[in-house]
């Protein structure tokens, strides 16, 4: 009588073992990867295209802050020519904000508008020594930071570069121009009298370039 021989089961070959390892590894990884991420909605908060930086935002944002700042500190010309005159290092620490080109300077003025050049006008202010000269920007043209740098809140480290810094800085002047410019046709100040707020860069205490925050006619 003929008997069959027994076969042990077969095992799987080496093949099958690395194939079901590697779909194994493959879900765990996707399972990782799930968890490790977060689903971030258009248009949300987390959306980094609503994190680029934009100078029109920035500068809407932050000049009436910087305009109100201006406002609380200025200082009286006459008072102020007084004290620069007396010791003009102890006046720019006790009245401006320090920068890298020199300090910023809150001041609030009344005076006659003269003549007008490359879009600044002359002030004759009252209580000032006959030799300073004050200069007012009357646009449309408005240079400088002084508007940027004059809380010492707003810092360079706070944007991404050199580029962003400047932006935000004419930003802000474009947002002045917008408040104090609006309505005033710069070509008719001479011979108008006017009380103006605003900063300059105290660099020659006998020449004032003041950026205003507002202007007032009498």
């Amino acid at each position: 009588m003929s008997t069959q021989p027994d076969y042990a089961a077969s095992k799987p070959s080496s093949g099958n073992f690395k194939l079901i390892a590697s779909a194994a590894l493959a879900v765990i990884v996707v399972g990782a990867i799930a968890l490790d991420t977060t689903v971030v909605k258009i248009g949300s908060a987390d959306d980094v295209r609503q994190q680029a930086f934009s100078p029109e935002t920035f500068g809407a944002e932050q000049f009436p802050k910087i305009k109100a700042n201006v406002g609380d500190r200025a200082v009286a010309a006459a008072e102020l020519a007084a004290a620069i005159a007396a010791d003009k290092k102890a006046a720019a620490e006790k009245y401006g904000t320090a920068t890298s080109t020199g300090p910023v300077i809150p001041v609030t003025l009344t005076g006659v508008f003269g003549a007008r050049k490359a879009n600044m006008s002359e002030m004759k202010v009252d209580g000032l020594p006959p030799e300073t000269v004050v200069r007012v920007q009357t646009g449309p043209a408005v240079n400088g930071t002084d508007l940027r740098d004059a809380t010492g809140t707003i810092e360079f480290g706070q944007f991404t570069n050199q580029i962003q810094y400047q932006d935000a800085g004419s930003a802000i002047n474009n947002e002045m121009k917008k408040s104090v410019f609006a309505g005033l046709d710069p070509d008719t100040l001479d011979g108008k009298t006017a009380t103006v707020v605003g900063v300059f860069k105290l660099i020659n205490p006998k020449n004032w370039l003041v950026t205003p925050v507002k202007v007032e006619f009498k």
